[in-house]
């Protein structure tokens, strides 16, 4: 399909959806996702845009993912044929046609309700891979050849994590990605000083003359204890009831890395969590390539945090990333036009992706290398 085509494909969505109006941004108003992320400010509820958008505390770690980006510059070659690029890659004994993975994201329902499924279904147009605790079930269960990754935050006995193990390969589960930098639910200024009630996560934001009950005085859920026995056991654990790969997410430290692969982790996902646990940690990109060192190419390494461009996934690549997650573009895509936005924001990110590593001297994925980048001094 060439770009004309595809541009009238998404109007043609866009103009059918339940959230289109007259009064929505010209369907090509938006050419990027920063300004898809505008669009989606404007529609949401402060208090569902505030917990997207934010971060933890001052918000450091935040910038640091965005920060990072400037810290690599690419050295372009030339002369090279790239009359067709090729991004697409082997992942897992998955076969994706772009290293762009759709990350696990929580509030999903304070934009719309169903809106994992929502997700799951743009998921499995965009012929991508879905990473999500929920919405794949009713696809999966109606034969949909939906590639899906669930993730969590780990049991807290053997017995429980080998029933999930279980639950999720008989479920259709093609991996258990597992959030390790989740002990305990973290500082969130925005959404404190919102009174934000955790549990619209599921039940969705007040409609609009509904009113809210404020919670007062500001109360930090901090503290809130998740998983905080989470040790390397795990990894046995899983391996004990399941065949289907283990992949650690939230790893940023090489000396974890070794760990992970020494334990047998079949991946691991260099993430801080979208700067949304702890501030102050190093920026994912910078944090690549220890990682990637450390692993010595023994499992696959993966990274999430902060991309926003093509050229961003193109630096991860350069520095040993073999795909991406993203979390938040799906979302502002979501927000301001459905599905369809969803859509939109993955065609996006891999068109860039194409024209960065063709302006780049990169065919395909195979041909990208550390020399490609270099950081500032």
């Amino acid at each position: 399909m060439n770009r004309r085509s595809a541009i009238s494909l998404f109007a043609a969505h866009v103009a059918a959806s339940p959230l289109f109006s007259a009064e929505d941004e010209d369907l090509y108003g938006p050419v990027n996702v920063h300004e898809f992320e505008d669009i989606a400010r404007r529609k949401l509820h402060k208090l569902a845009y505030d917990f997207i958008a934010g971060g933890v505390e001052d918000e450091r770690t935040l910038r640091s993912n965005r920060d990072a980006y400037g810290h690599w510059d690419l050295v372009p070659r030339v002369m090279v044929d790239v009359t067709n690029i090729d991004t697409s890659l082997d992942l897992f004994g998955i076969h994706l046609e772009s290293p762009i993975i759709i990350a696990p994201t929580g509030g999903k329902e304070l934009v719309m309700p169903r809106a994992d499924e929502v997700v799951a279904k743009a998921a499995l147009k965009s012929k991508t891979l879905l990473c999500s605790a929920t919405g794949a079930k009713k696809l999966l269960d109606d034969g949909e050849p939906l590639n899906w990754w669930i993730n969590g935050i780990g049991q807290p006995t053997k017995e429980q994590a080998v029933n999930f193990a279980k639950r999720t390969e008989d479920g259709g589960g093609k991996a258990i990605v597992l959030t390790v930098d989740n002990a305990y639910q973290s500082n969130r200024d925005r959404n404190n000083r919102n009174r934000f009630d955790y549990g619209m996560m599921s039940s969705g934001v007040p409609k609009a003359g509904e009113g809210m009950k404020p919670v007062n005085p500001a109360t930090p859920v901090m503290w809130k204890p998740h998983t905080p026995n989470l040790n390397w056991s795990y990894i046995d654990w899983v391996r004990s009831a399941s065949k289907i790969p283990i992949i650690l997410k939230g790893i940023v430290a090489p000396e974890d890395a070794e760990i992970a692969v020494q334990r047998g982790a079949s991946g691991i996902i260099v993430s801080n969590h979208g700067g949304r646990q702890q501030d102050g940690v190093i920026g994912t990109l910078d944090a690549l390539p220890d990682v990637v060192e450390a692993v010595a190419g023994k499992v696959p390494v993966l990274m999430d945090g902060g991309i926003r461009r093509g050229s961003d996934i193109l630096k991860a690549l350069s520095l040993g990333a073999k795909a991406v997650l993203v979390g938040r573009p799906p979302l502002w895509g979501l927000a301001a036009f459905g599905q369809p936005g969803v859509e939109r924001v993955l065609w996006m990110l891999s068109a860039e992706l194409k024209l960065s590593m063709g302006l780049s001297g990169q065919p395909k994925l195979s041909t990208i290398t550390r020399r490609l980048v270099r950081k500032h001094a």
